[in-house]
């Protein structure tokens, strides 16, 4: 019975417990020989039904016949899907070719078989190693990839795959991107650059490249803008300040919106995780070439490391500065947080010490009419005797004025007065209590509409200390409308060409905040 390897074993496990989606595919060729005039570049879509021909290069993908003394010097062949469209093409545990044909794939390019266990990788991510097969022949393979962001129900990011022969100068791949990644743009690169695919990290540092561009700088600096305007909104108090900042009073939870916001944008890149990258590309630049065959290592090749090397220190610089400056725009953010937290808390305190005040109002009031009340029970008490008896002895069962024989004072039907008036006395207390019953059912409705009256009462002062003791500021949402809105107008303005940034208007009522519309 044959033994399987950790590697093909796992390999096949993940690959049977992954869920298949469709993209579409296409194949990218690059070859390079010594007579630079066959020098070809193809890119083509891929069907599946010529799949296997092209991992072979079978039938119209067989290598072309040389003429005598030419011989292929570099090459690359890629299978790409450019424009990943479907919502989990990067999920976790999906593939986005049939199980046989990425099988496949992974087998005849001699890619890694522990890239499938990548698919749950979050952040950028980079790995690399030196590989020998069976036969003895040496390989460098490249996982580069970074597809954790999910946004508007899309996935977003791109995946990397390569595997590098330095004895034959070949690399072997597999490129897979959303439209927000741009990888058609490192593709025409690529082409491009066509003269330098002898050096295996040519698209990993092509990507990267894209992945640290001008909009990290960017984006921190008008974050920076944005975090002084709160700052001036938040800590300045004379008028002048307020009046230079905005024509409103200030929303508390705007601002806090607008705070956490701003945060959120600090942290859009994370610099640590870009500078580790470039630790691994250095890295990776030096296997390469302690790897590379002495009879390979062209002129073409050592200058593009020296640049590739340059380049890579200078990206390194980059994200370090970045990396101060967002730091110093978190400890700032958390200053005003820390103020406006204390604006908010002053405000709420001076509001309940304003509730506070009215309930003591109104316990003082009611004290006093419970008093009220408790003197007329009093003189009610005590005439209420007096006026029960004189009632009885004023009826005709009683007559004092024939002398004193006591037969002729009491008369003999008295018993008639109990008989009517005990029953009447307690239907009169029987409907007294269901009138008490009904009227503490009134007092509880009462109770709980004015808990709510309460509530209500609270959050009105609340909202209008706010909005009297702050300016107005707009979410970073509302912004990014207004921005295209003026965009669109000095292109009219100009005839389809953007004003320079000096003509560019901001309204005087509105907060300046940036978009980023491709972030």
């Amino acid at each position: 019975m044959d033994c399987e390897t950790t590697d093909s074993y796992a390999f096949k496990k993940a690959v049977a417990e992954c869920r298949e989606i469709s993209e579409k595919t296409s194949y990218l060729e690059i070859f390079s020989y010594s007579d630079s005039s066959l020098n070809s570049i193809e890119q083509h879509p891929l069907s599946m039904s010529e799949f296997d021909n092209f991992l072979h290069r079978k039938n119209a993908f067989a290598p072309p016949i040389l003429p005598d003394n030419v011989h292929i010097i570099t090459g690359l062949r890629l299978i790409l899907q450019v424009d990943a469209q479907h919502s989990d093409t990067f999920a976790p545990r999906c593939i986005s070719l049939p199980r046989e044909n990425y099988s496949a794939m992974v087998q005849a390019l001699h890619l890694p078989q522990m890239a499938i266990e990548t698919s749950s990788v979050v952040g950028p991510f980079f790995w690399s190693t030196v590989d020998r097969d069976d036969n003895g022949i040496i390989r460098l393979h490249m996982i580069f990839r970074k597809s954790d962001v999910f946004k508007k129900a899309r996935t977003r990011g791109w995946e990397l795959i390569l595997s590098h022969e330095p004895s034959t100068g070949i690399t072997t791949g597999f490129y897979k991107g959303t439209p927000s990644s741009s990888m058609s743009e490192s593709i025409q690169q690529l082409k491009a650059c066509s003269s330098e695919i002898g050096h295996a990290m040519l698209l990993p540092l092509i990507i990267f490249s894209r992945e640290s561009s001008s909009a990290s700088d960017i984006r921190q600096r008008d974050v920076r803008q944005w975090l002084q305007r709160l700052e001036r909104a938040i800590s300045t108090r004379d008028g002048a300040e307020v009046e230079a900042y905005d024509e409103y009073a200030i929303d508390l939870d705007a601002v806090n919106r607008d705070l956490v916001e701003c945060q959120a944008q600090v942290l859009w890149k994370r610099p640590a995780s870009y500078i580790a990258i470039i630790d691994s590309l250095e890295e990776v630049s030096q296997l390469f070439i302690q790897t590379l065959p002495e009879s390979r290592k062209t002129p073409v090749v050592e200058k593009f490391q020296m640049r590739m090397i340059a380049r890579l220190d200078l990206y390194k610089k980059r994200w370090a500065g970045i990396q101060m400056y967002a730091d110093t725009s978190m400890q700032r953010l958390e200053i005003q947080r820390s103020a406006l937290y204390t604006m908010m808390s002053q405000k709420e305190s001076r509001l309940n010490l304003e509730i506070a005040s009215d309930s003591k109002k109104l316990a003082h009031a009611t004290e006093r009419e419970s008093k009220s009340m408790k003197g007329i029970s009093l003189l009610g008490t005590i005439f209420l005797p007096g006026t029960f008896l004189a009632s009885i002895f004023s009826t005709t069962f009683f007559d004092f004025g024939n002398g004193t024989d006591a037969a002729a004072v009491v008369s003999p039907k008295f018993w008639v007065y109990w008989v009517f008036t005990i029953p009447f006395t307690l239907v009169v207390v029987g409907l007294y209590l269901l009138w008490e019953r009904r009227r503490l059912r009134e007092y509880m409705r009462e109770d709980a509409e004015l808990e709510r009256d309460m509530e209500t009462m609270e959050r009105n002062i609340l909202n209008s200390l706010r909005k009297r003791t702050q300016a107005k500021t707009v979410t970073w949402a509302a912004r990014n409308e207004r921005k295209a809105g003026l965009a669109a107008d000095e292109e009219n303005d100009y005839g389809g060409f953007k004003a320079p940034a000096a003509t560019t208007a901001t309204s005087s009522n509105t907060l300046a905040i940036p978009s980023w519309n491709n972030a």
